[in-house]
């Protein structure tokens, strides 16, 4: 795998992470709002975004474990920066979206 390819692959995690970022920030959104619904569907929707991303980094370890010549990218990095934060985030999601039921009440 070439530079160009392993950042490729750093921008296609950037996207799925960032778009499962947005929809956690926007379940947060709902759920400030009362709409536990929503915001447990924008919970789903961003858990495919995070499959998504996961997959792109489990081809790239299979490549790695395979002992392929891979090339360090910074994209890459910033890729999987970005899908560590995101999954924090939804870890963290969970609490606030029990935090926000139990004010409801």
């Amino acid at each position: 795998m070439d530079r160009k390819e392993m950042a490729m692959l750093g921008f296609e995690i950037v996207a799925y992470a960032g778009d499962a970022r947005s929809k956690l920030m926007d379940a947060l959104k709902s759920a400030q709002a009362g709409d536990f619904d929503k915001a447990e569907d924008l919970i789903d929707q961003a858990n495919e975004y995070i499959l998504k991303a996961h997959k792109a980094q489990t081809d790239l370890l299979v490549k790695e474990a395979s002992n392929d010549d891979l090339e360090f990218s910074i994209t890459l990095v910033h890729g999987q920066d970005h899908l560590m934060t995101t999954v924090l985030l939804k870890d963290l999601m969970q609490h606030l979206l029990e935090m926000y039921r139990r004010t409801e009440k």
